[in-house]
């Protein structure tokens, strides 16, 4: 109903309450005639009884009066007092008009509004904000708001905001989360403020207020900070267990005053994905819980345990149908699973903590469900609800990703190390020229296992290659690779090759590899290798490097420091020449081979990694276990980032009394003086019972240099841990076995040599060839016997 013109009510009320004037507006606004109502008391029109106006006073509002017919008329009301010469009140002026649309949807609205004065006390509120208020609107009025919500955080900033406004005259907006009177929980509130000036629009007496509730919007902010947060947050380290420790780190206390993350078994190891059915009971493992109690003493399931769900619980439900279970204390289920666990009862009774709302989600990554997260509310008194659901089921289903992604990188990381291990040297083979010890580590980066390795190889002549070498990439296509050159350089070692054309055919071979598999180019197959041989008779160190770091040697006496040699390019380049450094050690010499991830890392340089390599190599050590593990500790982080491979060798030398060598004329009656002197010097070593099959040897050896070689020829016996027989001559025609047949004069020679020698061969040297064959030692007579 609008206004009409002419029907306002006009009124005139004593200080007991009486009317004593009546208007004409008055009597066709409400029927009544002025003898029907004068005399009366005001309050007899009203519907309800409003205090302001059971005992006269200043009144301003929307009121309820009767007409005459029964029906219910909404005026706006205002009084002002009239006073006599002593400043006592006379009378009242009651005006009453009907209200306006636009004070009808002002009062009716569904938003909270209100007036204040410049004190900061209740003018007017609209019944939504009275009721928000958990007040009838006159007990509101005149009050000061500080005294509504004494204490809150928040009634000092809309204090605040208030006298800003009052002061300034300009409007402001305030936003607050707190708890109203009225309500249960706690809302977003966005407060608009603005100044009321009076009649000469200069002066500001009283502030409006709307309040809008933004509490869904602001609780949707909330969860997607908090899905931004874990976004950034969880699956940092690919590990499983410290990402489970990050999902619930994000979410307590802002979301769950408690949560767990239990995880399937195989996910800890690195097995196969299993399949886990819910419906028949889960056997689960505590990876991760956290609460704002430090140490979570609520859990009742300790970390690294396992518990059995049955099959009505929450969680296991939420496995059985891969959906979210939003579960209570109201619920049978929930009741009957907490009260079947007495561990459960005794944590709640022991916290005193009431349980209202939980949430349990299954943790499911590309069709495989991992294990389940379990939100709990109990200090939070607002329950769960479907928006809430939607949120944890969106941050389990990332979280899920990082867990499998932490899996599968466990998984094929020990697939990639079993490989690994698999082809380096399981046991270091027996030679008596060096002293060895080595060690690998493998890489603690999210890069993965890493292609580097080490060899120790004998070599004829009592002779041994040291190899170290670093494969470009990482995981198990690194590892394989590795392998292939692994045995690559194996089997050019047992041609006896020098290093620079070892290393040579070693790149000729990468090419050739990386041309035959299309998937792959010369890069991927590549990588670093040194190779290094050493001869206790000679005491001669021979190395030649493919890209590779140059080893470092300390001598008796000296200082460490690196060898100073020409480094040719990595493997699969080619085109380039190996060159070949050669330098004498002494007896007793250390000499350290490594991978570059020894020396480099992100906070340090080469330069300076080297120097420090030097540093640790020249500290005195027991053994040469020691001295590895101390360049470790030293040189290293606790996580390397990228794989080591170290191999440290002493020196030995074989004395003069090893060794025996007579230069032969090309004449093959010299070959019978050649048996006469091996024997003899058998004699002398006390291996008679190997001078027959010697002497054969030394024979056919000396027989084919003379026929077939050129001068000079030379003999030499080395005693190691097999008697070495050697023939060198100044050519380079190497010799081969065949079968003679039945009638054939030749081509026996050497077939007798290898079945009477253990091993046999021949190697190029720089002034010809060398034919050498080996036999074992009679094992010794034990004393006594």
């Amino acid at each position: 109903m609008g206004h009409k013109p002419g029907a306002d009510l006009t009124a005139i009320i004593d200080p007991r309450g009486i009317v004593t004037g009546w208007s004409e507006g008055a009597r066709r606004l409400t029927g009544y005639a002025p003898e029907d109502v004068v005399g009366r008391q005001a309050t007899d029109l009203l519907v309800e009884d409003p205090p302001a106006l059971h005992v006269p006073a200043a009144f301003s509002g929307v009121v309820d009066l009767r007409h005459r017919d029964g029906h219910t008329i909404r005026l706006a009301v205002r009084t002002c007092t009239v006073m006599d010469g002593d400043g006592r009140p006379q009378a009242f002026v009651l005006i009453a008009t009907e209200p306006t649309v636009g004070e009808q949807v002002i009062q009716q609205a569904s938003i909270p509004m209100a007036a204040y004065d410049t004190e900061q006390r209740y003018l007017w509120v609209n019944e939504v904000g009275a009721s928000v208020m958990g007040v009838g609107k006159e007990a509101l009025l005149g009050r000061h708001f500080g005294d509504i919500l004494p204490g809150e955080p928040s009634t000092q900033g809309f204090l605040e905001y208030q006298r800003k406004v009052i002061r300034t005259g300009a409007p402001a907006r305030y936003e607050s989360y707190a708890r109203a009177p009225a309500e249960s929980r706690e809302h977003a509130w966005n407060l608009e403020m603005w100044p009321v000036l009076d009649a000469s629009g200069e002066e500001v007496f009283a502030v409006g207020l709307v309040a809008l509730d933004s509490s869904e919007q602001y609780w949707a902010r909330r969860r997607l900070a908090l899905l931004n947060e874990a976004a950034a947050t969880i699956g940092s380290t690919l590990d499983v267990v410290r990402t489970a420790e990050e999902l619930v780190e994000v979410l307590v206390p802002r979301f769950a005053d408690f949560a767990s993350i239990d995880l399937l078994d195989w996910v800890l190891r690195t097995e196969a994905p299993e399949v886990a059915d819910g419906r028949a009971g889960l056997v689960l493992r505590r990876v991760a819980h956290r609460s704002p109690t430090e140490g979570t003493p609520e859990a009742v399931v300790g970390l690294g345990e396992v518990d059995a769900y049955p099959p009505f619980s929450p969680p296991a439900r939420a496995v059985a149908d891969g959906q979210p279970v939003l579960s209570g204390a109201a619920e049978p289920d929930f009741d009957r699973w907490i009260a079947g666990h007495a561990g459960r009862i005794s944590k709640i009774r022991e916290h005193e903590a009431s349980v209202h709302s939980l949430l349990a989600v299954p943790l499911r990554a590309r069709g495989t469900t991992l294990g389940v997260a379990v939100f709990v509310r109990a200090l939070n008194p607002n329950p769960y609800t479907g928006d809430d659901v939607a949120f944890a089921e969106e941050l389990a289903s990332r979280a899920a990703v990082c867990v499998d992604n932490a899996h599968r990188f466990t998984r094929e990381r020990a697939t990639a190390l079993t490989l690994q291990h698999s082809l380096l040297p399981q046991h270091l083979p027996g030679q008596a020229a060096l002293e060895v010890a080595h060690r690998y580590l493998p890489a603690g980066s999210l890069a993965g296992v890493g292609g580097d390795w080490f060899d120790v190889i004998p070599l004829s002549g009592s002779r041994v290659a040291l190899v170290v070498g670093d494969v470009v990439g990482h995981g198990i296509h690194s590892s394989a690779t590795m392998g292939r050159l692994r045995t690559a350089v194996r089997t050019l070692a047992d041609v006896d090759l020098p290093p620079d054309e070892l290393l040579t055919y070693l790149d000729d071979l990468v090419i050739h590899l990386a041309s035959e598999d299309s998937d792959e180019d010369v890069a991927e197959l590549g990588g670093t290798c040194l190779y290094a041989v050493y001869d206790p008779v000679s005491r001669c160190l021979s190395l030649a490097s493919a890209g590779h770091p140059p080893p470092a040697v300390l001598q008796p006496g000296g200082t460490a420091r690196l060898v100073e040699m020409s480094t040719g390019p990595p493997l699969g380049v080619g085109g380039l020449p190996f060159e070949a450094t050669r330098l004498e050690l002494r007896e007793g010499s250390l000499i350290a081979l490594y991978t570059d991830g020894l020396i480099e890392g992100r906070t340090r340089d080469v330069d300076r990694g080297t120097a420090e390599l030097c540093r640790t190599l020249a500290l005195p050590a027991d053994s040469l276990n020691a001295v590895c593990d101390r360049m470790l500790k030293t040189l290293l982080p606790e996580r390397p980032g990228d794989d080591v491979a170290l191999l440290v060798a002493r020196t030995r030398a074989l004395d003069a009394g090893q060794v025996a060598a007579w230069d032969v004329p090309p004449d093959p009656a010299q070959v019978a003086t050649a048996r006469q002197n091996a024997t003899a010097r058998l004699s002398e070593w006390g291996l008679d019972e190997a001078g027959f099959v010697t002497e054969l040897i030394v024979s056919e050896l000396i027989t084919n240099a003379i026929r077939y070689g050129e001068p000079p020829i030379r003999l030499r016996l080395i005693r190691d841990r097999a008697l070495i027989c050697e023939v060198s001559d100044a050519s380079s025609t190497s010799p081969h076995l065949r079968r003679a047949h039945a009638y054939d004069e030749g081509g026996r020679g050497l077939l007798l040599v290898a079945q009477l020698s253990r091993r046999w061969g021949s190697r190029q040297t720089g002034a010809g060839k060398t034919i050498w064959a080996e036999q074992s030692l009679p094992a010794p007579v034990p004393p006594g016997r």
